[in-house]
Formats: structure tokens, C-alpha cells, sequence
């Protein structure tokens, strides 16, 4: 099954940013929506942003929205998540996704037809 490969985590202070990215290669052709998810220990997984590949439109958790910026680049066939003004209830580990059911709606758990990365970890410290 093929895999995806996130990079890009680090530590830094709140208001720092980070940008994480995600080789989408196996996928440029066939992700329905691509996406990141976060998990903060022991909390239930978090649908962060989401873009659907065909429109291009984009969801953001209200948590983000203003901060966090998805795009792909299609270049470098990679999926990005430009994040900014980092708070400490950022941390997590956060994975990205490729679905490639038709009609899926993000943050909805995606289904077996989905890929996953093995994710990467942000801290941010206050």
C-alpha cells in the first residue's frame, strides 16, 4: 500500500511558523481530496485542512482558519501546509491524506480508500 511522506515538523515558539510538506506523487492523478489531520496526545484526531483537488477549494477547522494555508504544488507534486502564529494547542502530530473516493467530504474520517502518511510532530511552546 502506498504511503505518504510528511516533513517539516520542528519545535518552535508560539507565533512561529512552520510548513509542512507531503509527497503526493502516488497520487496526482487520482486523490479525490488531499488533506492533514492532527492528533494531540489524548485527544481525538482533528480534520485541520483540506483542499479538493478538482475545484481546488479548501476547508479549514475554525481552530486555524486565518493561520494555516493548504495549497499543492503541483510541480513538485507535493501537498503544503503553510502554518503561522503557531499557539501551544497546535501541538500534535499531524498526518496527511489522499483520498481517492469520489464525493468525500473533508474532515469526515476518510475511508479505506485513503492513503496516510506516518506523520510528523509540531510543538510549540509558549
Amino acid at each position: 500500500q502506498v504511503q505518504l511522506v510528511e516533513s517539516g515538523g520542528g519545535s518552535v515558539q508560539a507565533g512561529g511558523s512552520l510548513r509542512l510538506s507531503c509527497g503526493v506523487s502516488a497520487f496526482t492523478h487520482t486523490a479525490y481530496c488531499l488533506g492533514w489531520f492532527r492528533q494531540a496526545p489524548g485527544k481525538e484526531r482533528e480534520g485541520v485542512a483540506g483542499i479538493y483537488t478538482g475545484a481546488r477549494t479548501t476547508y479549514y477547522a475554525d481552530s486555524v482558519k486565518g493561520r494555516f494555508t493548504i495549497s499543492i504544488d503541483g510541480a513538485k507534486k507535493q501537498l503544503l501546509l503553510q502554518m503561522n502564529s503557531l499557539k501551544p494547542e497546535d501541538t500534535a502530530m499531524y498526518y496527511c491524506v489522499a483520498v481517492t473516493a469520489p464525493g468525500y467530504t473533508f474532515p469526515d474520517p476518510p475511508s479505506r480508500l485513503s492513503a496516510w502518511g506516518q506523520g510528523t510532530q509540531v510543538t510549540v511552546s509558549s
